[in-house]
Protein backbone atom coordinates (compact mmCIF):
# COMPACT_ATOMS: atom_id res chain seq x y z
CA UNK A 1 0.00 0.00 0.00
CA UNK A 2 1.35 3.42 -0.94
CA UNK A 3 1.80 6.31 1.48
CA UNK A 4 -0.51 8.51 -0.61
CA UNK A 5 -3.81 7.31 -2.05
CA UNK A 6 -5.34 9.15 -4.99
CA UNK A 7 -9.11 9.53 -4.92
CA UNK A 8 -9.72 7.15 -7.81
CA UNK A 9 -7.48 4.56 -6.15
CA UNK A 10 -9.34 4.66 -2.83
CA UNK A 11 -11.97 1.93 -3.47
CA UNK A 12 -9.23 -0.44 -4.64
CA UNK A 13 -6.93 0.30 -1.71
CA UNK A 14 -9.78 -0.06 0.80
CA UNK A 15 -10.72 -3.46 -0.64
CA UNK A 16 -7.09 -4.56 -0.52
CA UNK A 17 -6.98 -3.46 3.13
CA UNK A 18 -9.98 -5.66 3.93
CA UNK A 19 -8.31 -8.61 2.20
CA UNK A 20 -5.17 -8.07 4.26
CA UNK A 21 -7.28 -8.02 7.46
CA UNK A 22 -9.01 -11.25 6.47
CA UNK A 23 -5.69 -12.95 5.83
CA UNK A 24 -4.46 -11.82 9.22
CA UNK A 25 -7.62 -13.05 10.98
CA UNK A 26 -7.64 -16.37 9.16
CA UNK A 27 -4.16 -17.22 10.40
CA UNK A 28 -3.70 -19.54 7.45
CA UNK A 29 -7.02 -21.28 8.10
CA UNK A 30 -8.20 -22.80 4.81
CA UNK A 31 -11.87 -22.17 5.62
CA UNK A 32 -11.56 -18.53 4.53
CA UNK A 33 -9.40 -19.19 1.48
CA UNK A 34 -12.35 -19.19 -0.91
CA UNK A 35 -13.68 -15.86 0.33
CA UNK A 36 -10.21 -14.29 0.20
CA UNK A 37 -9.68 -15.53 -3.35
CA UNK A 38 -13.08 -14.13 -4.40
CA UNK A 39 -12.24 -10.70 -2.93
CA UNK A 40 -8.80 -10.70 -4.57
CA UNK A 41 -10.37 -11.34 -7.97
CA UNK A 42 -12.91 -8.57 -7.27
CA UNK A 43 -10.04 -6.17 -6.44
CA UNK A 44 -8.19 -7.08 -9.65
CA UNK A 45 -11.33 -6.59 -11.72
CA UNK A 46 -12.08 -3.25 -10.06
CA UNK A 47 -8.52 -2.13 -10.74
CA UNK A 48 -8.66 -3.15 -14.41
CA UNK A 49 -11.96 -1.34 -14.95
CA UNK A 50 -10.91 1.83 -13.13
CA UNK A 51 -7.50 2.17 -14.76
CA UNK A 52 -8.93 1.51 -18.21
CA UNK A 53 -11.12 4.61 -17.87
CA UNK A 54 -8.77 7.21 -16.39
CA UNK A 55 -9.35 10.81 -17.44
CA UNK A 56 -6.39 12.95 -18.59
CA UNK A 57 -6.44 14.77 -15.25
CA UNK A 58 -6.27 11.46 -13.36
CA UNK A 59 -3.34 10.46 -15.59
CA UNK A 60 -1.60 13.69 -14.57
CA UNK A 61 -2.15 12.85 -10.90
CA UNK A 62 -0.78 9.36 -11.43
CA UNK A 63 2.28 10.66 -13.31
CA UNK A 64 3.03 12.97 -10.34
CA UNK A 65 2.41 10.32 -7.66
CA UNK A 66 5.08 10.79 -4.94
CA UNK A 67 5.69 7.03 -4.71
CA UNK A 68 6.31 6.66 -8.44
CA UNK A 69 9.78 5.25 -9.30
CA UNK A 70 12.44 7.76 -10.30
CA UNK A 71 15.49 7.60 -12.58
CA UNK A 72 17.81 5.99 -10.01
CA UNK A 73 15.15 3.37 -9.22
CA UNK A 74 15.01 2.29 -12.86
CA UNK A 75 18.79 2.36 -13.26
CA UNK A 76 19.03 0.14 -10.20
CA UNK A 77 16.79 -2.41 -11.93
CA UNK A 78 17.82 -2.30 -15.61
CA UNK A 79 21.47 -1.23 -15.46
CA UNK A 80 24.67 -2.64 -13.99
CA UNK A 81 28.00 -1.01 -13.10
CA UNK A 82 26.43 2.45 -12.84
CA UNK A 83 29.07 5.07 -12.08
CA UNK A 84 27.61 8.51 -11.45
CA UNK A 85 29.44 11.55 -12.81
CA UNK A 86 28.83 14.93 -11.18
CA UNK A 87 29.34 18.57 -12.04
CA UNK A 88 29.16 20.65 -15.20
CA UNK A 89 32.89 21.59 -15.09
CA UNK A 90 31.84 25.22 -15.16
CA UNK A 91 29.79 26.20 -12.12
CA UNK A 92 28.44 23.40 -9.89
CA UNK A 93 26.70 20.05 -9.68
CA UNK A 94 22.92 19.91 -9.94
CA UNK A 95 21.39 16.95 -8.08
CA UNK A 96 18.11 17.45 -10.00
CA UNK A 97 19.79 15.61 -12.89
CA UNK A 98 21.78 12.44 -12.32
CA UNK A 99 23.86 10.67 -14.91
CA UNK A 100 26.90 8.61 -15.66
CA UNK A 101 28.22 5.43 -17.24
CA UNK A 102 26.57 2.02 -16.99
CA UNK A 103 25.67 -1.14 -18.88
CA UNK A 104 22.23 -2.20 -20.05
CA UNK A 105 22.11 -5.86 -21.02
CA UNK A 106 25.89 -5.80 -21.27
CA UNK A 107 25.93 -2.81 -23.63
CA UNK A 108 27.93 0.21 -22.42
CA UNK A 109 25.74 3.33 -22.42
CA UNK A 110 25.65 6.85 -21.05
CA UNK A 111 22.49 7.33 -18.97
CA UNK A 112 21.03 10.43 -17.36
CA UNK A 113 17.71 11.71 -16.09
CA UNK A 114 15.76 13.96 -13.76
CA UNK A 115 15.72 12.88 -10.13
CA UNK A 116 13.13 13.85 -7.50
CA UNK A 117 13.17 13.14 -3.77
CA UNK A 118 11.09 10.90 -1.52
CA UNK A 119 10.72 13.33 1.38
CA UNK A 120 11.04 17.05 2.08
CA UNK A 121 14.78 16.92 2.74
CA UNK A 122 15.48 14.95 -0.45
CA UNK A 123 13.19 17.16 -2.52
CA UNK A 124 14.96 20.29 -1.33
CA UNK A 125 18.28 18.68 -2.25
CA UNK A 126 16.97 17.58 -5.67
CA UNK A 127 14.96 20.81 -6.16
CA UNK A 128 11.88 18.66 -6.83
CA UNK A 129 13.49 17.39 -10.03
CA UNK A 130 13.55 20.87 -11.60
CA UNK A 131 17.00 21.37 -13.07
CA UNK A 132 19.00 24.59 -13.10
CA UNK A 133 21.38 25.59 -15.95
CA UNK A 134 24.23 23.61 -14.39
CA UNK A 135 22.07 20.48 -14.61
CA UNK A 136 21.60 20.94 -18.34
CA UNK A 137 25.27 21.78 -18.79
CA UNK A 138 26.12 18.57 -16.93
CA UNK A 139 23.83 16.85 -19.44
CA UNK A 140 25.79 18.46 -22.28
CA UNK A 141 29.00 17.11 -20.80
CA UNK A 142 27.46 13.61 -20.83
CA UNK A 143 26.19 14.11 -24.40
CA UNK A 144 29.75 14.87 -25.53
CA UNK A 145 31.08 11.86 -23.66
CA UNK A 146 28.55 9.56 -25.32
CA UNK A 147 29.55 10.86 -28.75
CA UNK A 148 33.28 10.78 -28.05
CA UNK A 149 33.30 7.15 -26.93
CA UNK A 150 30.60 5.94 -29.31
CA UNK A 151 28.14 4.96 -26.60
CA UNK A 152 24.36 5.23 -27.00
CA UNK A 153 22.66 7.85 -24.84
CA UNK A 154 19.61 6.96 -22.70
CA UNK A 155 17.63 9.75 -21.00
CA UNK A 156 14.92 9.39 -18.33
CA UNK A 157 12.46 12.30 -18.31
CA UNK A 158 10.57 13.21 -15.12
CA UNK A 159 10.19 16.90 -14.31
CA UNK A 160 7.51 19.53 -13.96
CA UNK A 161 9.84 21.83 -15.90
CA UNK A 162 13.15 23.65 -15.68
CA UNK A 163 13.62 25.71 -12.52
CA UNK A 164 12.32 29.28 -13.16
CA UNK A 165 14.17 30.98 -10.30
CA UNK A 166 16.04 34.27 -10.61
CA UNK A 167 19.46 32.66 -10.16
CA UNK A 168 18.75 30.10 -12.86
CA UNK A 169 17.69 32.82 -15.28
CA UNK A 170 20.79 34.87 -14.45
CA UNK A 171 23.01 31.88 -15.20
CA UNK A 172 21.40 31.31 -18.62
CA UNK A 173 18.60 28.79 -18.23
CA UNK A 174 17.18 29.30 -21.71
CA UNK A 175 20.61 29.17 -23.35
CA UNK A 176 21.46 25.93 -21.53
CA UNK A 177 18.23 24.28 -22.73
CA UNK A 178 18.67 25.59 -26.28
CA UNK A 179 22.21 24.22 -26.40
CA UNK A 180 20.95 20.81 -25.25
CA UNK A 181 18.45 20.80 -28.11
CA UNK A 182 21.11 21.82 -30.62
CA UNK A 183 23.53 19.15 -29.42
CA UNK A 184 20.95 16.36 -29.40
CA UNK A 185 19.78 17.24 -32.91
CA UNK A 186 23.24 16.50 -34.33
CA UNK A 187 24.78 14.11 -31.80
CA UNK A 188 26.62 11.37 -33.71
CA UNK A 189 25.52 8.45 -31.57
CA UNK A 190 22.19 6.63 -31.00
CA UNK A 191 19.88 8.46 -28.59
CA UNK A 192 16.77 7.32 -26.75
CA UNK A 193 14.56 8.95 -24.13
CA UNK A 194 11.78 7.58 -21.96
CA UNK A 195 9.19 9.64 -20.07
CA UNK A 196 8.78 7.89 -16.71
CA UNK A 197 6.53 10.43 -14.95
CA UNK A 198 6.07 14.10 -15.74
CA UNK A 199 7.40 15.45 -19.01
CA UNK A 200 7.01 19.17 -18.50
CA UNK A 201 7.92 21.96 -20.92
CA UNK A 202 11.47 22.79 -22.06
CA UNK A 203 12.89 21.21 -18.92
CA UNK A 204 11.81 17.83 -20.28
CA UNK A 205 12.45 18.54 -23.96
CA UNK A 206 16.06 19.50 -23.19
CA UNK A 207 16.92 15.80 -22.83
CA UNK A 208 14.15 14.47 -25.06
CA UNK A 209 15.11 15.39 -28.64
CA UNK A 210 16.18 11.82 -29.39
CA UNK A 211 15.98 9.10 -32.06
CA UNK A 212 13.32 7.28 -30.05
CA UNK A 213 10.87 8.72 -27.51
CA UNK A 214 9.18 6.13 -25.29
CA UNK A 215 6.54 6.78 -22.64
CA UNK A 216 5.37 4.76 -19.69
CA UNK A 217 1.64 3.98 -19.78
CA UNK A 218 0.68 6.51 -17.10
CA UNK A 219 3.24 9.23 -17.86
CA UNK A 220 2.43 12.62 -19.41
CA UNK A 221 4.34 14.91 -21.78
CA UNK A 222 3.32 18.48 -22.56
CA UNK A 223 4.56 21.91 -23.57
CA UNK A 224 3.26 23.36 -20.28
CA UNK A 225 1.71 22.08 -17.08
CA UNK A 226 -2.13 21.98 -16.92
CA UNK A 227 -2.06 24.58 -14.13
CA UNK A 228 0.17 26.91 -16.14
CA UNK A 229 -1.98 26.45 -19.23
CA UNK A 230 -5.17 27.19 -17.26
CA UNK A 231 -3.62 30.31 -15.74
CA UNK A 232 -2.73 31.67 -19.19
CA UNK A 233 -5.79 30.69 -21.23
CA UNK A 234 -8.57 30.94 -18.65
CA UNK A 235 -6.88 33.20 -16.09
CA UNK A 236 -7.91 30.54 -13.58
CA UNK A 237 -5.52 27.92 -12.22
CA UNK A 238 -8.50 25.85 -11.07
CA UNK A 239 -9.36 25.11 -14.71
CA UNK A 240 -6.43 22.69 -14.89
CA UNK A 241 -8.69 19.65 -15.45
CA UNK A 242 -10.01 21.19 -18.65
CA UNK A 243 -6.45 22.14 -19.61
CA UNK A 244 -5.25 18.56 -19.08
CA UNK A 245 -7.87 17.35 -21.55
CA UNK A 246 -7.08 20.01 -24.13
CA UNK A 247 -3.31 19.54 -24.00
CA UNK A 248 -3.48 15.92 -25.27
CA UNK A 249 -0.66 15.00 -22.91
CA UNK A 250 -1.30 11.30 -22.21
CA UNK A 251 0.83 8.51 -23.67
CA UNK A 252 -1.93 7.20 -26.01
CA UNK A 253 -2.57 10.76 -27.26
CA UNK A 254 1.09 11.34 -28.04
CA UNK A 255 1.49 7.96 -29.69
CA UNK A 256 -1.46 8.77 -31.93
CA UNK A 257 -0.01 12.22 -32.73
CA UNK A 258 3.37 10.72 -33.64
CA UNK A 259 5.30 12.42 -30.84
CA UNK A 260 6.21 9.22 -28.99
CA UNK A 261 7.24 5.93 -30.61
CA UNK A 262 5.99 3.38 -28.08
CA UNK A 263 3.93 3.18 -24.90
CA UNK A 264 5.42 0.84 -22.30
CA UNK A 265 2.90 -0.95 -20.05
CA UNK A 266 3.16 -0.46 -16.30
CA UNK A 267 2.38 -2.94 -13.56
CA UNK A 268 -1.27 -3.21 -12.51
CA UNK A 269 -2.25 -0.07 -10.63
CA UNK A 270 0.71 1.96 -11.87
CA UNK A 271 4.49 1.81 -11.63
CA UNK A 272 4.43 2.84 -7.95
CA UNK A 273 2.70 -0.46 -7.14
CA UNK A 274 5.18 -2.66 -8.98
CA UNK A 275 8.67 -1.35 -9.76
CA UNK A 276 10.15 -4.73 -10.69
CA UNK A 277 7.46 -5.56 -13.25
CA UNK A 278 7.50 -2.06 -14.77
CA UNK A 279 11.30 -1.97 -14.88
CA UNK A 280 11.34 -5.33 -16.67
CA UNK A 281 9.12 -3.85 -19.39
CA UNK A 282 11.34 -0.76 -19.56
CA UNK A 283 14.47 -2.91 -19.85
CA UNK A 284 12.97 -5.00 -22.64
CA UNK A 285 11.94 -1.89 -24.62
CA UNK A 286 15.35 -0.26 -24.14
CA UNK A 287 17.20 -3.35 -25.35
CA UNK A 288 14.93 -3.74 -28.39
CA UNK A 289 15.21 -0.13 -29.53
CA UNK A 290 18.95 0.11 -28.82
CA UNK A 291 19.55 -3.01 -30.93
CA UNK A 292 17.87 -1.30 -33.89
CA UNK A 293 19.49 2.11 -33.40
CA UNK A 294 22.99 0.74 -32.87
CA UNK A 295 22.76 -1.27 -36.09
CA UNK A 296 22.13 1.85 -38.21
CA UNK A 297 24.94 3.73 -39.98
CA UNK A 298 25.44 7.10 -38.29
CA UNK A 299 24.53 9.16 -41.36
CA UNK A 300 21.27 7.22 -41.78
CA UNK A 301 20.57 7.70 -38.07
CA UNK A 302 21.02 11.48 -38.32
CA UNK A 303 18.81 11.67 -41.40
CA UNK A 304 16.08 9.62 -39.70
CA UNK A 305 16.30 11.85 -36.60
CA UNK A 306 15.87 14.97 -38.75
CA UNK A 307 12.88 13.49 -40.57
CA UNK A 308 11.29 12.32 -37.31
CA UNK A 309 11.04 15.82 -35.87
CA UNK A 310 10.10 17.38 -39.21
CA UNK A 311 7.06 15.09 -39.30
CA UNK A 312 5.75 16.14 -35.89
CA UNK A 313 2.85 18.58 -36.18
CA UNK A 314 1.05 19.92 -39.23
CA UNK A 315 -0.62 23.10 -40.39
CA UNK A 316 -4.34 23.43 -40.93
CA UNK A 317 -5.65 26.26 -43.01
CA UNK A 318 -9.11 27.73 -42.47
CA UNK A 319 -11.33 27.37 -45.56
CA UNK A 320 -11.49 30.49 -47.65
CA UNK A 321 -14.85 31.97 -48.48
Amino acid sequence: MTSKVLEFERPIVELEGKIAELKLLSGGNGDMAGEIERLEEKARQLQRERFAALTPWEQVQLAKHPDRPFTLDYLGEVATEFMELRGDRSYADDPAIVGGLCRIDGRAVVALGHQKGRNTKENLYRNFGMARPEGYRKSQRLFRMAEQFGRPLVCFIDTAGAYPGLGAEERGQSEAIATCLEMLSRLRTPTLSIVIGEGGSGGALAIGLTDRILMLEHSVYSVISPRGCASILWKDAEAEQAAATGLKLTAPDLLRLGVCDEVIPESAGGAHRGLTQTAAAVGEALRRHLDVLCSMPIEALLEARYEKFRRIGHLERAPTS
